[in-house]
């Protein structure tokens, strides 16, 4: 096979639109039978989309609301390499992972999906064993990375770092006893429900009808009967064959389907509580050999803290809400290592997302349950899969059609998604030349200077789809929106309202239409709730003109089928240069010792006391270009050790 990718689709061909919607869900319903007919428009179910009709198949693919409107948009934003399955021995779970997400990072979206590094702080509470096991572990990742053919400068090397230099990149982390860190690289989407619009749209560009707001109510292996959601008019869709990727909600449409759903949750606060993130933090949970909280800055002054894997019993909400439970334990974890303690009222928004698993009945917490995605084919034809996770959504998809076409008896060519470029994709060397903000490349890829250019064609297209979009204070919750100009929002799970704004815009905003109206009535409701971890602004007209959101969406969601934070802009200068320059420096091994971690000075960080650089003591004075991670010359002098705060203080025997 040619290792040479294909070029991506015209704008035009990909772009989703009402008009279009229209048109092809008068074709579907009641016309013709097509090949593939998917239900569900996540991950996996667009990917499947794309995938049969990249094989010259005929497809339709449905969802009840809105493109990634499940788990999709709920996700930690990661695109795992497998390393946690190293440790149950799911050795083929963990090699493709690590495919996976190489052909997301150097192929398919490699403007989507990017290097972020890692540092795991080696603190009082991390044994030498524990440590001596992660690290093994961070070598075996590479060697992952090694066997799935991914360039070393795609991923960099993990490495040690000494602790000065684990300061540098973990400013926020408590100092006493801090004896350095590891460092280890893995992938990151910019924005995930993004990732799944470009392949609803690359999938509408080879030929695939793509229908939002049309809910599947039966489901047979000769097709389904659905449902307008915007008129009510119900129909039948043909098809002669059926992939069902409806997720946790798998289980509804077809009997002898058995989920157990695991519950993920992420905190949402603002970057000035941890100071300056050059990189991500892995948090080790207490008690636990192979669990970890992960801090993820999102380079836009907010920071992701998650996550939690809770069962999930009864019925399964559309959005499900984040409890305090989870918040609390959130908390205390990452309390373990901080210098300054994080408040419960210091998060500004919390999200849970809802993960597939399939029910086994040999493990007890969903935690223990293998990731490792099933493709069950029924006798009716029905084919669903269940399972994996967003970094193998392509693999999940390439199992389902295989699975689909052989159920379907149909003719189709061999998989070609392994190879085959997004819209906006292309070799990271051609994305550095797009004349276009860094924000805009890293979503829209080579299409980000259309948007510019519809942006400069009309100026009116540049500002945000909603006014009530503000610039939030230091310590405002976030965005709200409200139903009069003096009404005051109401507190919610997401933290004490401190700030309320004003909208005169006929879109709402936060991006959720239940914080401005009810899900089916569309009318106004009292209060509203912040924006669970969403970025300002939203979206601007130009982006919808370029990309055009799924057909029917409701207002509030349009955020996030363009991708949430579109126009957000970047960090603070002179924290983002000051990242970067750090970032590269410890990459390279060239910050000199004893020389200040970046300042957090805005923030509520409280920077280090003055000491010794490290190495020096009463009559040795190292070389002043000595790099960090050398041999220290001695100890510093002068340290105090404190216990953690969440390990008791040891208790002294009474002399006898």
């Amino acid at each position: 096979m040619s290792r040479t990718s294909s070029p991506a689709p015209p704008v035009n061909a990909s772009s989703l639109s009402a008009a279009r919607r229209s048109r092809e869900l008068a074709a579907t319903v009641g016309g013709p039978t097509v090949d593939v007919l998917v239900v569900g428009l996540g991950a996996t179910g667009a990917g499947a989309a794309l995938d049969a009709a990249a094989r010259g198949l005929t497809v339709a693919a449905v969802d009840a609301h809105d493109l990634a409107f499940g788990t999709s948009r709920w996700s930690s934003k990661l695109i795992h390499g497998g390393l946690r399955y190293l440790a149950s021995a799911q050795f083929d779970v963990a090699h493709e992972s690590a495919v996976e997400r190489g052909l997301l990072m150097e192929h398919t979206a490699p403007h989507l999906v990017r290097a972020e590094p890692f540092v795991l702080p080696l603190t009082p509470l991390v044994s030498r064993g524990q440590a001596t096991l992660a690290w093994a572990g961070f070598r075996a990742g590479d060697a992952l990375r090694l066997a799935a053919r991914t360039a070393r400068a795609t991923l960099p090397a993990p490495r040690r770092l000494s602790a000065t230099e684990a300061r540098h990149l973990a400013p926020a982390v408590r100092p006493d006893g801090l004896r350095g860190g590891l460092l280890s690289w893995d992938g990151k989407v910019t924005d995930d429900a993004r990732l799944v619009t470009a392949l609803a749209r690359t999938a509408a560009a080879h030929g695939a009808r793509v229908l939002t707001r049309v809910r599947a109510l039966r489901l047979t292996g000769s097709g389904a009967t659905v449902r307008d959601e915007l008129t009510g008019e119900e129909g039948e869709i043909r098809a002669r064959t059926v992939v069902n990727a409806s997720g946790v909600w798998a289980g509804r449409l077809v009997d002898g389907i058995r989920i157990r759903p695991s519950r993920g949750t992420h905190l949402v606060l603002r970057s000035e509580h941890l100071g300056a993130l050059p990189a991500g933090l892995h948090v080790p949970v207490p008690g636990e050999t192979n669990r970890f909280v992960l801090v993820l800055p999102q380079g836009d002054g907010r920071v992701y803290v998650g996550l939690t894997d809770e069962p999930v019993d009864g019925a399964l909400p559309d959005v499900p809400a984040a409890p305090e439970s989870d918040i609390g334990f959130l908390l205390d974890v990452l309390g373990c290592v901080l210098d300054v303690p994080v408040h419960r009222s210091d998060v500004v928004g919390a999200f849970a997302g809802l993960r597939p698993l399939l029910d086994s009945a040999d493990t007890g917490r969903t935690s223990d349950i293998s990731r490792r995605h099933a493709v069950i084919a029924q006798d009716d034809g029905v084919v669903t899969v269940v399972g994996g996770k967003l970094t193998t959504y392509r693999r999940m998809a390439q199992d389902a059609v295989d699975a689909a076409v052989a159920s379907g008896r149909l003719t189709a060519a061999p998989c070609r998604t392994a190879r085959l470029p997004l819209v906006g994709a292309a070799p990271a060397r051609t994305l550095r030349t797009v004349a276009a903000p860094r924000r805009l490349v890293q979503r829209y890829g080579t299409e980000a200077p259309a948007v510019q250019a519809l942006a400069a064609t009309d100026p009116r297209l540049a500002a945000p789809s909603s006014r009530a979009i503000p610039s939030p204070a230091p310590n405002c919750c976030g965005p709200y929106t409200t139903r009069a100009p003096s009404t005051r929002p109401t507190s919610s799970t997401a933290g004490p309202v401190s700030a309320w704004y004003r909208t005169t815009a006929t879109r709402p905003w936060p991006p959720y239409a239940d914080c401005w109206a009810g899900p089916a009535t569309g009318r106004p409701r009292g209060g509203c709730e912040p924006a669970r971890g969403a970025s300002r602004p939203a979206t601007t007209a130009a982006e919808v003109a370029l990309g055009g959101a799924p057909a029917g969406a409701l207002p509030g969601q349009a955020w996030k089928t363009l991708g949430h934070g579109e126009d957000a802009p970047d960090a603070p200068d002179e924290e983002r240069e000051g990242a970067e320059v750090v970032t590269a420096a410890v990459l390279r091994g060239t910050i000199l010792a004893g020389s200040r971690p970046p300042s957090a000075a805005a923030g509520r960080h409280r920077p280090p006391p003055p000491r010794r650089p490290v190495g020096s003591g009463p009559g040795r004075t190292p070389p002043p270009d000595r790099p960090l991670g050398a041999r220290p010359f001695g100890r510093p002098s002068g340290r105090v050790r404190r216990e953690p705060a969440c390990r008791p203080a040891r208790r002294r025997s009474s002399p006898r």
